[in-house]
């Protein structure tokens, strides 16, 4: 029999999902550990009574390696990201960024400044992790040095770099959930417009009026002095140097691909390593690998710049694979396909549809570890409901990426969680409360649902099978 064709009942597809999530809470909140076993053990269940249901173990071991193919794009931007960020530490190139940006932003509207700035790269460019991983780092800097809680830094970044990531024509979530969907691309963005401006609205109001309580902070107070001394003491701080953030995304805007503008980027900071900061060929070799490292004699100073490199990344990596695989025996096994269809069964109305289709996402994010997944299996299973119910398909795609795209980074284990903990070094728990743009969304697009407001019928002209043709 196909794999395709086999029925795994709910309940049996639930025990993975539900022992997985137990086993991670007792191992997070209890022992302090680790998500990597618990997922790891959820594999095993999964495979466990996927063979006794009578698969073979070639098909199960097929299906983790499907998900870990699939998280390899993933896993080469995450390296390549860990040593871009030690390539522009050891280049000077975040350290301009940071004191100029020190000079220049007023703390009350950091906040708003940080997310617009990079709603502005990730819309140009396509892509949120590449505005996390450069814009969002130096941003990191700036806040923390300027006495704004972590989290709350991270959080305006997240919500600006996906608000430009989902709106971008470049971007590839944008791109696959109006592929999957047969919708064109810019009727899946311009029906977008109505629940993520909005949230982007929510996020600036919330960003400014927590902004307010550090309009008393002093910009020539002793600590800020002493962070802008110690870079003017330990790297040649020079506006010439901004040039190489806007070379990588000028190239992105050029269409020019991520990971080769990427490249160019780190190939630009190794270069500036050695011939604007004087480091030795040796010594920028192996911070790529190693990370920087550097003692200012400044404690803020050192923490924000004792980092990067491939090594960094590995935890990364690992977490990503892992999930990856757990993902993997789920979907391949129909495991995730039945726990899907019977949400499917409830969801009689268009609201509920609609409602189902956004919090199946989510869940898809939380149980395959991968927005890719959140988009691609949903949008397959729903497909056929949406054309019964005559709604047109950007209805399909825009619930995709509100459930799908948007709540990726609140899932700890979710490949997009732990490159944003690993990136800007803050938790998915404890940023999650400042992600603004990405819980308003989703709640947004529930609230059109349950009103109708928005929601697109197909015209009687059109032809169902033009309206929801996936292309893939």
């Amino acid at each position: 029999m196909d794999v395709k064709n086999r029925n795994i009942p709910f309940f049996l597809a639930l025990i993975p999902v539900i022992s997985m999530i137990i086993i991670m809470a007792v191992t997070i909140i209890v022992f302090e550990g680790e998500p990597h076993v618990p997922l790891i053990v959820g594999s095993i269940i999964a495979a466990f009574i996927a063979w006794r249901l009578g698969f073979k173990w070639k098909e199960i071991e097929e299906g983790i390696y499907k998900g870990i193919r699939l998280a390899l794009p993933a896993v080469v931007i995450i390296i390549t990201v860990g040593m871009i960020i030690s390539a522009w530490i050891g280049g000077g190139i975040i350290a301009s960024m940071i004191y100029y940006g020190l000079l220049l932003i007023t703390p009350s509207l950091f906040l708003v400044t940080i997310c617009i700035l990079c709603a502005i790269v990730a819309l140009s460019i396509g892509s949120s992790w590449s505005t996390m991983g450069t814009v969002g780092v130096a941003g990191m800097g700036i806040g923390i040095s300027m006495g704004i809680p972590a989290p709350m830094v991270a959080g305006a970044i997240i919500s600006g770099a996906y608000f430009g990531d989902k709106m971008s024509p470049l971007s590839d979530t944008t791109l696959l959930a109006s592929g999957i969907t047969g919708t064109d691309l810019f009727d899946h963005i311009k029906h977008m417009f109505y629940t993520t401006v909005p949230g982007l609205v929510i996020a600036l109001i919330v960003y400014f009026l927590i902004g307010q309580q550090f309009a008393s902070l002093n910009m020539n107070n002793e600590d800020i002095q002493a962070i802008l001394t110690a870079l003017q003491q330990n790297f040649v701080i020079s506006p010439w140097l901004l040039l190489v953030p806007v070379i990588v995304i000028l190239l992105v805007v050029k269409k020019t691909p991520a990971l080769p503008a990427l490249i160019v980027g780190l190939i630009l900071g190794f270069l500036c390593h050695i011939f604007v900061q004087g480091g030795s060929v040796a010594e920028a070799v192996n911070v790529l690998h190693n990370g920087y490292s550097i003692e200012t004699g400044n404690e803020l100073a050192d923490e924000l710049f004792n980092r990067g490199g491939i090594e960094s990344m590995m935890y990364t990596v690992s977490m990503t694979l892992v999930a990856m695989a757990f993902g993997g025996v789920m979907e391949a096994t129909g495991m995730l396909r039945s726990i899907v269809r019977q949400i499917l069964k409830i969801a009689s109305t268009t609201r509920s549809l609609i409602s189902s289709t956004v919090l199946s996402s989510f869940f898809t994010n939380v149980v395959a570890s991968e927005q890719y997944i959140s988009i691609l299996l949903p949008g397959r299973m729903y497909s056929e409901a949406y054309k019964e119910k005559q709604l047109h398909s950007k209805n399909l795609s825009r619930a995709l990426e509100d459930g799908g795209t948007l709540t990726s980074p609140f899932v700890p284990w979710n490949t997009c969680g732990v490159f944003i903990a690993s990136t800007l070094l803050v938790s998915p728990l404890e940023y999650a409360p400042y992600a603004i743009l990405n819980f308003a969304v989703p709640i947004i697009s529930i609230l059109f649902a349950i009103t109708g407001f928005k929601i697109i019928y197909m015209k009687e002209s059109e032809s169902q099978d033009k309206l929801i043709t996936p292309n893939m």
